[in-house]
């Protein structure tokens, strides 16, 4: 069985004296301590696609993700916690005759079927050129449940709907503010705001402009019927790129985690917190704004 969650997870005010200059509060929602095995944003995706698969009897779960995809991890220990089988799509076909990484093999450890794919076997198999997959893919794999890709999708986005609803009194000074990979926890955010409060999203991929607003769109119109107009997405904190850390990024988490006995996972929350830095010292946010950063997962093993 799966361990249950634990809800509602915290949240911590960060005193921070580059914020209060530039007239912000920052708290942090910790869904970095959600579950044991299935943490932060990956759960709240997971859970209503998890629901969904035992109640239609589904007896294998097929998803995709990169050599470090924490979602692939998370789809492993899930699917082994529920009694099913699962096959993940790597993208990097050189992958395959390498020593597995500690993500990869974390993910086989769990009962995890790897099938890795080049670059352009990996964008046909995630429908990414527009078509549907699902019927080659359980052709391939057998009767499955297709996830795509960081388990985005019309059930992922109303599963994070749910962090607004575990903010108290939220109103027109605030800002909730995640990373975004594929956009599902952002819309999801976005769609469970009261009247007045905002989401921000920043992009930890670079080149997303444009895309990654259409894909959040496209969720809010596959989960609710409709859009919504309370969410921006920042590009310019990338970081160089989907996975990258360059120096500058690694020296702010350590200083954050310094100062605030947090640790930071880099590729996405790193990236999240010193974009709000960088905002807040831009004049970006009102006087009087507070920002609540949602950690949306475990820094990386040592």
């Amino acid at each position: 069985m799966l361990e249950p969650a634990l809800l509602p997870t915290p949240l911590v005010d960060c005193t921070d004296a580059a914020l209060a200059r530039a007239g912000v509060e920052l708290r942090l929602k910790r869904d970095d301590l959600l579950h044991p095995t299935v943490p932060g944003n990956k759960w709240r995706k997971l859970a209503p696609n998890l629901a969904a698969a035992v109640e239609q009897g589904h007896t294998r779960l097929l998803t995709f993700g990169g050599a470090y995809s924490t979602h692939l991890r998370a789809v492993a220990v899930a699917a082994a916690a529920l009694g099913l089988t699962s096959v993940g799509l790597v993208r990097g076909e050189e992958l395959a005759d390498r020593p597995r990484n500690w993500s990869l093999r974390a993910a086989e450890d769990a009962g995890m079927e790897l099938a890795f794919l080049s670059r352009a076997e990996y964008r046909e198999a995630t429908g990414r050129g527009g078509t549907d997959t699902t019927d080659g893919l359980q052709r391939r794999w057998g009767p499955c449940l297709v996830l795509p890709e960081g388990g985005s999708n019309a059930l992922a986005a109303m599963g994070a709907a749910a962090i607004p609803a575990e903010l108290p009194d939220l109103g027109t000074h605030d800002v909730v503010c995640c990373p975004v990979g594929t956009g599902a926890t952002l819309a999801g955010i976005a769609a469970g705001l009261p009247p007045g409060a905002r989401a921000l999203g920043v992009a930890v991929l670079r080149g997303g402009a444009g895309y990654l607003e259409g894909e959040v769109a496209r969720l809010h119109r596959a989960a609710y019927g409709r859009e919504f107009g309370n969410w921006r997405i920042d590009h310019g904190h990338h970081g160089g790129g989907y996975g990258k850390v360059p120096a500058e990024l690694a020296d702010f988490a350590d200083s954050f985690e310094r100062r605030q006995g947090i640790a930071l996972e880099r590729r996405y929350v790193a990236k999240l917190l010193a974009a709000l830095y960088d905002l807040a010292a831009a004049g970006a946010f009102p006087q009087g704004t507070r920002l609540t950063a949602v950690v949306t997962g475990l820094p990386d093993p040592a």
